[in-house]
């Protein structure tokens, strides 16, 4: 239960409406910071499938030129980048508190 709370909060930071349209500089920044993350997720052999899934969504609007959208599923990509980071982090250390009998 505790570590959903991080990813829900994640996830709602993510959500947020933005308070004014987004252009393509706009995108850009969150495309590259979500893709960082992903990355890195990758490079912990703990990529979720939708995080790809939201960076390809991201990609396609930004491609239709409806940046509002490509902006928000970059930032989705993103949160979910970095609460999969956390939970590879986490279960690093977390088998060992397991008891083996």
């Amino acid at each position: 239960m505790k570590l959903s709370l991080p990813l829900a909060m994640l996830l709602a930071l993510s959500l947020a409406p933005a308070a004014r349209a987004a252009n393509e500089a706009d995108y850009k920044t969150a495309y590259s910071a979500a893709e960082a993350a992903s990355k890195e997720a990758a490079s912990l052999r703990h990529q979720w499938t939708v995080t790809v899934s939201a960076l390809a969504a991201a990609k396609k609007a930004a491609d239709g030129g409806d940046f509002d959208r490509a902006v928000a599923a970059a930032k989705e990509a993103e949160a979910l980048a970095k609460a999969s980071i956390f939970q590879a982090i986490s279960e690093k250390e977390a088998w060992k508190a397991m008891e083996i009998r």
